[in-house]
């Protein structure tokens, strides 16, 4: 009633004030503080104070201002985290990577390994590639570098210092364990030849533990970019250690899946031991159903591992004698090994079950041997080091390897008698690149069907633009530049060499003699390139969300081009620079092989069947 009562009496103060010309007369009031006195709803306001949104009144009263976190053995726990059970958060998808580069470790390059040491110092086939890059040393180390970085800083992640520690020290340690014990026990020769403890790559294993450290402590908390990043750099890390020549792509695949398997063990047992100690921040959670996604990937190429190359394909064949179109000579082949597959791919869906998007692949295949038909195939078949038989032979009709390199110096222990006799004293191949490659950029359609809230089938349909980078070796030669005398005859028209001075021996036999010079042949030995081509691909997928903004992909894509592929080779090139111009005129006229101490090449069209079994790492958009 008091209420009431005052409501009315300011009403007929207000009108009261309006009839006198509009003059408003302000009472004196009198200043009071009441102290003991809720302040509660005001219910016949209708005033509902539980529905207010005060959440940014409360984030700002609650902000802190920035400062940097040192407080290493000070443990901090924030309000409202979530704590993890043990094994919580393992997703397992290590395992298939281990197996897949288990599954390939017996494809290895032949040809490129070091074997210099088994040919007995002499016979040198050693392919080293010439591509060499230390920043995989320092990119291994990029996940820890910025978990630190940010953490000292003071931009909080899922754990304070104590917890983080811990999980990197059991994270690595596990990690520390699995390599050297497989390493050691394995005893796989590195590509290079140099050491045989190739399997798996601990530089691999290493980058992938600190992605997945960077991707917990701040891709599942603060922005899923912090994931894509750390994953990026180490896929990229282990493509590096490919082609560094340091490295097997079975090691590389190896090597991630003990990271992120170590990784996730890591944080496993540090859940069990800390509890809910130590967390501060919870995961993000995205509650969309749209599968749009950006993703990286990582995969083991398979299917079309060859190029046969025949008489019917070689360029110019009407120049070449048929004494050479019949011979196994003519053919030639270039195989294999499982390719590196790696992929930034994404889409648009504008529902559940459709999308638009596209996909980047970069694919290498590199070669496992080449070479004629034969069992054996490797360098060695292809250094044209026989060659150097023709000139024997133009001195000594009973050649006979072992007896011939003494009278020559060949064969003497002496390194300086060596150096100073031998007409080749050093033959090896430069490898520009030991791969075809390519670079093929796609867009299309992609379709999902979710199975359940974890998981979903995808397919695709893509077309594209595939671009080839060649496989490049270029021949070494260092020797003593030889000269041979000789005499020509006339008969009926016809000049020749001497019966008595050719393969047959007599008076105007003359062994090859140094000239005082020597020589060094840097050349083109072999390249195989590719043409550009139109790319068509699919595929089918399996997807598991194990977070609202993140998932893993098992993917098997196939992918079809034809291309054209040129194939130039020329093993003879050092003999040129090895011997005089009349020796050499000498070789081409005596051994009847003008034509294959020229430059071959072949040209080929061949349909590409592209298998691709991979492993993506999924942020849903």
């Amino acid at each position: 009633m008091k209420r009431l009562f005052f409501v009315c009496c300011l009403f007929g103060l207000t009108m009261s004030a309006a009839a006198e010309d509009l003059k408003l007369t302000v009472p004196e009031m009198e200043p009071k503080m009441t102290y003991g006195e809720a302040v509660t709803a005001r219910p016949e306001l209708n005033l509902n104070m539980a529905s207010l949104d005060l959440s940014a009144t409360a984030a700002s009263a609650t902000a802190r201002p920035w400062k940097p976190d040192f407080d290493f053995f000070k443990s901090k726990t924030n309000p409202g985290v979530k704590p993890y059970k043990f094994m919580d958060d393992l997703t397992f998808v290590g395992i298939p990577l281990f197996a897949a580069g288990l599954a390939v470790k017996g494809d290895k390059a032949m040809f490129a390994q070091n074997r210099k040491e088994e040919m007995g110092g002499k016979k040198n086939t050693q392919l080293l590639t010439d591509f060499k890059t230390g920043i995989d040393d320092y990119t291994q180390f990029f996940g820890p570098a910025m978990v630190v970085g940010l953490k000292l800083g003071g931009y909080e992640g899922r754990s304070d210092w104590p917890r983080l520690l811990a999980s990197a020290g059991l994270s690595y340690g596990i990690m520390a364990a699995l390599v050297n014990g497989i390493k050691y026990t394995a005893k796989e020769m590195r590509p290079d030849g140099s050491t045989a403890n190739s399997w798996p790559s601990g530089h691999t294993a290493t980058a992938f533990v600190g992605a997945t450290l960077l991707h917990k402590e701040y891709g599942l908390t603060r922005s899923p970019w912090w994931s894509v990043a750390g994953y990026g750099v180490a896929t990229a890390t282990g493509v590096m250690r490919v082609l560094n020549n340091r490295h097997w792509i079975s090691d590389v695949m190896s090597g991630a899946g003990i990271g992120i398997m170590s990784t996730e063990l890591g944080y496993a047992l540090a859940d069990l031991l800390f509890k809910g100690k130590g967390l501060l921040r919870n995961d993000l959670v995205i509650e969309d159903g749209n599968p749009s996604f950006f993703s990286i990937s990582m995969g083991l190429g398979l299917g079309s591992k060859s190029i046969d190359f025949t008489v019917d394909d070689l360029v110019g064949a009407e120049t070449y004698g048929n004494g050479f179109l019949d011979e196994e000579g003519a053919r030639e082949h270039i195989t294999f090994r499982a390719a590196t597959v790696v992929d930034a791919e994404g889409a648009y869906f504008f529902n559940k079950y459709f999308g638009i998007g596209g996909r980047f692949r970069v694919r290498a295949m590199s070669a496992k041997s080449f070479g004629s038909y034969s069992e054996n195939v490797a360098w060695e078949d292809y250094n044209a080091w026989h060659t150097m038989s023709y000139l024997y032979q133009l001195a000594d009709p009973a050649f006979n390897e072992d007896t011939y390199y003494n009278k020559i110096g060949y064969d003497i222990s002496s390194e300086q008698a060596w150096m100073q006799n031998a007409p080749v004293t050093d033959i090896s191949g430069i490898v520009k690149s030991d791969h075809i490659t390519e670079f093929t950029g796609s867009a299309g359609f992609y379709f999902n069907i979710p199975l359940s809230k974890h998981f979903s089938l995808g397919t695709k349909a893509l077309i594209g633009r595939s671009i080839t980078q060649d496989l490049d070796i270029d021949g070494q030669a260092t020797g003593n530049v030889k000269d041979i005398s000789y005499q020509l005859t006339l008969k009926n028209g016809w000049v020749g060499l001497d019966e008595n001075s050719h393969l047959t021996g007599g008076d105007y036999v003359n062994y090859p003699v140094n000239t005082g010079e020597t020589f060094t042949d840097v050349w083109d030995y072999l390249t195989l390139s590719g043409s550009n081509s139109t790319s068509w691909g699919t595929g089918l997928s399996l997807t598991y969300k194990y977070k609202s903004n993140f998932s893993w992909r098992l993917f098997v894509d196939y992918d079809y081009t034809k291309k054209t592929y040129t194939l130039k080779y020329d093993p003879y090139h050092f003999l040129r620079a090895g011997l005089t111009e009349s020796a050499f005129s000498l070789l081409q006229l005596a051994t009847g092989e003008t034509n294959v101490l020229s430059p071959v090449e072949y040209k080929k069209d061949k349909k590409m069947n592209y298998f691709t079994l991979g492993l993506s790492f999924l942020v849903n958009i």
